[in-house]
């Protein structure tokens, strides 16, 4: 049995959080959307070129279309995520101050309110009833309680905007460069785009493991989730180039 004395290191050693599971949603959302769209651009390129005599578009042309689109994207993704956070706050915030205002000025439908969502959770009446009760001395709680089971709008107060949006940007930049590395080393615009497509999979893969090590679930579903979301977005991006040939 855990001593009281044991709690504090308790809690820091075997339920610490490491930066990875706490900005996955960020790494793997930015890792996959960098690795597709920056293919995507390769792809279409190609696509676009299917079937002609002599390439339209140099390794240079490519290059500096996907570092754009890299940059841009990444920016774009991290600001957005930043003020979707932003956004999130400001709208709990609000919920928050109306669900005080009812809990000091309408407290006995709060109450109310309170033991039907504790009797719907299981508890007998009575205990819903003493339970309200002790909600009920502890305000700041018992709005915490309203908003989590009641509105189901869960606090994020904790996240940070700011690490949020940078872990979007790098994950975004550090996965979606993978696909451009071919055409930085090989002057063959043909043999580029394979070894690119190879280079994707690769990225896609190794997104999928940091996945499966920092969930600890199946790195079969880890890896083939997120293979198979890139591969199908990858090939629309190549099947729409087809359409556009120069």
């Amino acid at each position: 049995m855990t001593k009281p004395t044991d709690v504090p290191a308790h809690l820091r050693d075997e339920h610490e959080i490491s930066p990875f599971q706490t900005y996955l949603k960020e790494i793997v959302y930015g890792g996959n959307d960098g690795i597709v769209t920056t293919f995507a651009v390769v792809a279409g390129f190609t696509g676009a070129q299917v079937g002609a005599q002599t390439p339209t578009f140099s390794l240079l042309t490519v290059l500096l279309f996907g570092m754009a689109n890299l940059f841009a994207d990444g920016t774009s993704m991290g600001l957005g995520n930043f003020l979707s956070l932003r956004a999130e706050k400001d709208v709990y915030k609000t919920h928050e101050a109306k669900e005080m205002y009812e809990v000091i000025h309408h407290k006995e439908a709060e109450r109310e309110e309170t033991v039907a969502i504790l009797t719907s959770k299981g508890f007998t009446k009575d205990q819903a009833q003493q339970l309200t009760d002790i909600y009920a001395t502890n305000p700041s709680y018992w709005v915490s309680f309203m908003m989590n089971y009641e509105l189901e709008m869960p606090n994020p107060a904790s996240e940070n905007p700011y690490l949020t949006a940078f872990a979007t940007f790098v994950s975004f930049v550090a996965f979606g460069s993978i696909p451009l590395v071919p055409y930085f080393i090989n002057q063959v615009q043909a043999k580029s785009f394979a070894y690119s497509a190879i280079a994707t999979l690769t990225a896609l893969i190794l997104l999928g493991l940091l996945r499966w090590r920092v969930t600890a679930e199946s790195a079969a579903r880890s890896v083939l989730e997120i293979v198979a979301v890139g591969g199908i977005s990858a090939t629309v991006a190549y099947v729409v180039g087809t359409f556009f040939r120069l």
